[in-house]
């Protein structure tokens, strides 16, 4: 997209062009100018499909913090993504807590947030800085590898980890949810059968976790309740996809276009290295800069308005979390990556009442990743050109080729 001017009167013609549900919208390489067009010229736009159906877009960032913390006004129940099936929706509503609204929402987050014991988290970093170690350890010095293999790892073994999989059967649940929750073009029957097995598996884990239970997820869903009621195996088998999708898919984007970053400004890799102390603020840039949830879903519940737009009641509404991290009221300089900017007020783990609950988590992964990295490796450079990931949801990537020099 070329970039237009404020009284460009091309500016009109290129937004009734845009169609931020377009599956192909993340890997043509201009998002960032479209959201900032939006920003400038229509922050709340109305998106028409081309089926003629359509929804509210919200670019920035103000307007995306009002809308992630009115959980009254909009909510969560009829979906959380463009495109959701509206039958497995309404299936899952109050019982999956991405699609649950207030009480019961809060009530199962309350569940599955008290498996975090200081002690798990300690456990869980002790853990990935081994993970991390070894997959470090298996990349060549100077050698080409695809660092979306390399990213995949640890956010699904932090994820086994933290549910109660033991070790040996961590390499299944890798294979099996990589496929069943892939955002690539992958074989639809490949992965309904690639979840059923990932569901069965679920299901004798909460069996055993009955019986035994331990300090992992699994045992505090089996043995929690809402309101006197214990949680139900479907509510506790969505609420595991739910944690194995969202944890995974955040940290491994990120942790990809972290590396990307610090490739395309050495003087950000040679400062982190040089300041390891300083790898929390780094990691907070990351997901700013990254992004890696790319919008989310919500409906308004009564007639409102969005920065002046009227919005009536029943009408999509979606933020952009990518374009809110980049809005330049907020942002100095929001194109480029700082390792060191302070503050940081981004919006990758969203906001309110459904902020991301494993956000503490993910931040820590971001930090032993980068941690390791930056001790191993003095430098990175390209091996090839990074390919988008085809989706409307996630911000990431496909492939990622790179070369890593070992110090």
């Amino acid at each position: 997209m070329t970039a237009l001017s404020p009284a460009d009167p091309a500016a009109i013609a290129a937004i009734a062009a845009i169609d931020l549900a377009d599956q192909d919208f993340a890997t043509r390489g201009d998002a960032e100018q479209v959201w900032a067009l939006l920003r400038r010229e229509r922050p709340v736009h109305w998106n028409t499909r081309p089926d003629g159906t359509g929804f509210w877009a919200v670019t920035r960032y103000h307007d995306t913090l009002r809308v992630l913390r009115d959980s009254t006004t909009f909510r969560s129940g009829q979906g959380m993504r463009l495109d959701h099936n509206p039958a497995a929706t309404a299936a899952a509503a109050d019982k999956l807590m991405i699609v649950a609204d207030a009480p019961r929402h809060a009530k199962i987050r309350r569940v599955v947030a008290s498996a975090f014991t200081p002690r798990m988290a300690a456990r869980l970093e002790e853990n990935m800085r081994e993970t991390v170690r070894q997959e470090l350890a298996a990349i060549g010095d100077g050698e080409p590898c695809d660092f979306t293999d390399v990213a995949s790892v640890l956010p699904l073994s932090v994820i086994c980890d933290m549910l109660g999989v033991p070790r040996a059967d961590w390499p299944f649940m890798l294979r099996s949810t990589r496929v069943a929750f892939g955002e690539s073009d992958s074989d639809p029957l490949e992965r309904l059968e690639a979840h059923a097995q990932v569901l069965e598996y679920y299901q004798d884990l909460v069996a055993e976790r009955r019986r035994r239970p331990r300090e992992d997820v699994i045992s505090t869903m089996a043995g929690g309740s809402v309101d006197g009621v214990p949680l139900t195996d479907e509510e506790i088998f969505l609420n595991c996809d739910g944690l194995i999708s969202g944890g995974n898919e955040t940290t491994r984007h990120a942790s990809v276009g972290g590396l990307l970053a610090l490739i395309d400004r050495p003087d950000q890799w040679r400062a982190a290295s040089a300041a390891p102390e300083g790898l929390d603020a780094v990691a907070d840039e990351i997901l700013r800069f990254t992004s890696p949830a790319m919008h989310v879903l919500r409906t308004p519940c009564q007639d409102t308005e969005i920065g002046g737009q009227a919005i009536r009641a029943g009408e999509p509404v979606t933020v952009w979390m990518p374009s809110a991290n980049r809005d330049e009221a907020v942002f100095d300089d929001p194109d480029r990556f700082d390792g060191a900017r302070h503050p940081n007020p981004h919006l990758a783990f969203g906001m309110g009442p459904h902020h991301c609950l494993g956000a503490t988590l993910a931040r820590i992964e971001l930090r032993v990743l980068f941690e390791e990295l930056l001790r191993t490796f003095a430098s990175g450079e390209p091996a090839g050109p990074a390919r988008r990931l085809r989706s409307t949801l996630i911000w990431g990537y496909e492939s990622a080729p790179v070369l890593l020099h070992r110090r």
